[in-house]
């Protein structure tokens, strides 16, 4: 049975998972009670399993977590076909207009500027933490770039999204509980205002194209739905990116000669994304219903009942991963589940490459070295993996 709120487990999951793997691919954890999928082929099963939906039951009391159940009720991610297929089509087509190659150069140029800051800040000597200086600043200001949020707003968004998020993690507080319905209230207010603004005066950005799209049919975002995607959006699209770039670049730090390597050869940097994304996944567990009884890994799962994929496990399978638990970062063969599977693979994926290649390249880029002069500070929770603090010294 694991326990996702002790610290040792937190800190460093993967060998625990590696020993219940060792166990059975597939097991019941009384704790949770659910199903825990730790083997990759069983993971991946999950969340392509047509009869394994994402199947939302509003908070209760529903008085209490009224903004926090509007957000979730109409979000793709909560959501199985017909009514998934329907709002991933309408997403994907404002997706389209081209808005993430659109922003790769001002992407790039953002990154440079924030490095040099860094670089500037620490001049060699002084510690300074890539949360602050980069890792926080870059994903938030893309997303943000990408919607159309103003500048002078978008220091509102990473506290909204990181109120909200610690409602998915096991072990909440009343305190935590209220912060997150009060961070999803002002979220929505924050956005049928922004909304309607695109209705007034439409912009060259993705919300409008989100207020505008149609599909074939004529059907269109109800004003939830448009509402619900630009929160899961500004969540989901910079919560990852946040995550592995902390995460990524510790591995790095305790792997020096992976970090030579990638300095000697900046062409092995899509493939290193990838490995950073498998070797400590930013997000750990996906929970699904069973629809009907299933059988995924030798065990029968019941109508009713909940599977989870381990993403973290998975990504460390040796069934499928050589030598799972070393970094490469010149590793081709990888088919990691970081971003999922299935019908509920992330819409965001490419704008997440877009925003890693962009970081790592300019941290290798204008620096010669990179030094770790104190231990990170990692975040307490498990659901999602990522640190609160990463002190580093920079070298021109």
């Amino acid at each position: 049975m694991l326990d996702l709120t002790d610290p040792a487990f937190v800190d460093d999951p993967y060998p625990a998972f590696a020993a219940a793997r060792a166990v059975a691919p597939v097991q019941w954890d009384e704790g949770l009670g659910m199903w825990l999928a730790y083997g990759h082929a069983e993971a991946n099963a999950v969340l392509r399993t047509r009869a394994l939906g994402r199947i939302w039951t509003d908070r209760e009391p529903a008085e209490r977590f009224g903004q926090f159940n509007l957000v979730h009720r109409n979000a793709i991610l909560e959501m199985e076909p017909p009514d998934h297929t329907r709002l991933r089509r309408l997403i994907s087509t404002a997706f389209a207009r081209g808005h993430v190659e659109r922003l790769r150069p001002w992407v790039e140029e953002l990154a440079g500027r924030l490095v040099d800051g860094m670089v500037e800040e620490s001049a060699g000597s002084a510690p300074v933490d890539l949360f602050a200086g980069m890792a926080e600043q870059l994903p938030v200001a893309v997303i943000a770039e990408l919607l159309g949020v103003p500048e002078a707003d978008r220091h509102l968004l990473r506290p909204w999204s990181n109120a909200i998020v610690k409602m998915y993690e096991y072990g909440r507080t009343t305190e935590v509980e209220d912060a997150a319905e009060t961070a999803a209230a002002e979220f929505v207010e924050y956005l049928r205002g922004l909304a309607a603004e695109r209705r007034r005066v439409p912009g060259d950005d993705l919300l409008t194209h989100l207020v505008t799209a149609r599909d074939a049919d004529g059907d269109r975002l109800t004003e939830d739905e448009l509402v619900t995607t630009c929160v899961l959006l500004l969540n989901a699209g910079h919560e990852a990116t946040v995550n592995v770039t902390g995460n990524g670049l510790l591995a790095l730090l305790q792997h020096p000669g992976e970090l030579a390597r990638l300095r000697a050869d900046p062409a092995l940097l899509p493939t290193a994304i990838e490995e950073l994304m498998r070797f400590d996944s930013p997000l750990q567990l996906f929970e699904r219903t069973a629809t009907a009884d299933v059988e995924i890994g030798g065990v029968t799962v019941q109508r009713g009942q909940k599977i989870a994929a381990l993403l973290g496990s998975g990504n460390h399978d040796p069934a499928v991963f050589a030598e799972p638990d070393r970094l490469d970062v010149g590793r081709t063969e990888n088919p990691h589940i970081s971003f999922g599977a299935g019908v509920h693979f992330c819409i965001g994926a490419p704008l997440a490459r877009v925003e890693l290649q962009a970081s790592f390249s300019a941290l290798l880029d204008r620096t010669s070295r990179i030094e770790l002069p104190a231990p990170p500070r990692r975040r307490p929770e498990f659901v999602i993996r990522g640190l609160a603090e990463l002190p580093i010294v920079l070298h021109r």
